[in-house]
């Protein structure tokens, strides 16, 4: 029954399933992708070289830093293939006109006209015999596309790490509570109190979009402390009274929710500095500051339930509280413990959002319990509670994001997708729930 592979499949099972999704999504959005940015342009040049060694040659390309990145391929390459560039330019179709204009007077005309994906889709070109009659023999040459997933274009995955982070960081907390045998569907409220706090107090008490880094950080912390209070409220009636998780959490999801829409009335607040986007939008090597801060988060977790007692002690209450009581753990402060964090880790959640949307506003974290408890049902962790790892939970999101993002490429509707999505946690509990009952028979 506890064979190596067997306990491998429970250990890394929904990698596998990750792996399968990734793979199914990469080919089902094959595409024709046009091949712009430096690449493309010392591309383009190489081939219009080879067919005219020694031209004379004139690039357009579109506004933005990688239609800028195409000229400096073009030119570069040029360079050192002893061809000529006549004339160079990035930038609006208004600009592309005059470089058409000034190549058809000179004498003789050039040899080609590159352009970049983007401005190939410019109507300028498409009169282009009728405009300019003396460029109406030159070929207007633009880079070859390559077949490659959509799923796997670099912007599309820096978009789910993105959209993965809030989701994440919460499910961090969510994992303890579960673990623990509760539940937490207040989060998603959480959320909304928190981005609105910080908003308020950055909006209204600190000046607004003359607010100082120090002054941000203090609205956040407000944030926080608001979440922490939530958190320390639902762990309280639940050690304390003994009431049901689900219900403690539901009645708090509606009360948080209604403070945050009465605290701002409805209203959004957008009066933010602009640097208050360093943490919702900002990047370091490369890698945008928020996914920086959840993979720290997850390895503080992951040493937290691995390698201190704390940890330990999470896991026997959910194993069974009668048992662990009886052995000296504290269980009432250990599963408030969990509810705390939970909470703070959702009110962060709120923060982050509240930073990438440069706004707070109580209409955020909406269906969001649903995406994190689902991330931790996917990613192993028995709803029964003692049974769970961050990893597992990790990977649980990027499940979630991965089936999200597959089926916006796809372009399924949004009915459709609560079906799936439906479909995946109600399979997670099913699989959950044969797994406790061999557990219990064996």
């Amino acid at each position: 029954m506890n064979s190596p592979l067997r306990r491998l499949l429970a250990d890394y099972g929904m990698v596998g399933v990750l792996l399968i999704l990734c793979t199914v999504f990469s080919v089902l959005t094959i595409r024709p992708q046009p091949i712009s940015g430096e690449g493309g342009g010392a591309g383009l040049a190489e081939e219009l070289l080879s067919r005219h060694p020694g031209g004379r040659f004139v690039v357009i390309a579109g506004s933005g830093a990688e239609e800028a990145a195409f000229v400096r391929g073009f030119e570069g390459t040029m360079s050192r293939g002893n061809g000529r560039v006549v004339t160079a330019v990035a930038g609006e179709p208004r600009a592309g006109r005059r470089t058409l204009t000034a190549a058809a007077q000179e004498s003789p005309v050039p040899d080609a006209i590159a352009v970049s994906p983007a401005a190939r889709q410019w109507v300028l070109f498409d009169s282009l015999a009728a405009d300019f009659p003396a460029l109406k023999d030159v070929p207007l040459v633009a880079p070859q596309s390559r077949s490659w997933p959509d799923f796997l274009k670099v912007g599309n995955l820096l978009n789910i790490a993105n959209h993965i982070v809030v989701v994440a960081i919460i499910a961090i907390g969510m994992t303890m509570v579960i673990i623990t045998g509760g539940i937490d569907l207040s989060v998603g409220s959480v959320i909304a109190l928190s981005a609105v706090v910080t908003g308020l107090l950055i909006e209204r008490r600190f000046g607004a979009e003359s607010a100082t880094t120090g002054q941000m950080v203090v609205a956040a912390a407000g944030g926080l402390a608001c979440a922490a209070a939530i958190g320390l409220f639902n762990g309280t009636l639940v050690t304390r009274l003994g009431l049901p998780p689900f219900i403690v959490t539901l009645g708090s999801m509606l009360i948080t929710s209604g403070m945050a829409y009465k605290a701002t009335k409805g209203e959004e607040m957008h009066h933010l500095p602009a640097s208050f986007t360093w943490l919702g939008r900002g990047t370091q090597w490369g890698i945008p500051n928020s996914v920086l801060l959840l993979l720290a988060l997850y390895i503080v977790a992951h040493l937290l339930m691995s390698r201190t007692i704390l940890g330990r002690h999470l896991y026997a209450v959910g194993g069974n509280a009668v048992a662990a009581r009886l052995s000296g753990i504290r269980t009432g402060r250990v599963v408030l413990f969990a509810y705390i964090v939970c909470s703070i880790l959702a009110g962060m959640g709120g923060v982050i959002m509240a930073s990438e949307l440069k706004s707070g506003s109580p209409r955020y974290g909406q269906m969001y319990e649903l995406y994190v408890i689902a991330a931790v049902v996917v990613g192993g962790t028995s709803l029964f509670g003692g049974q769970g790892t961050m990893f597992g939970t990790l990977v649980g999101a990027l499940i979630i994001a991965v089936i999200r993002n597959g089926m916006n490429l796809l372009h399924v509707e949004s009915y459709t997708q609560n079906v799936i999505f439906g479909s995946v946690i109600l399979g997670a509990v099913v699989l959950d729930q044969f797994k406790d009952r061999r557990l219990r028979s064996g």
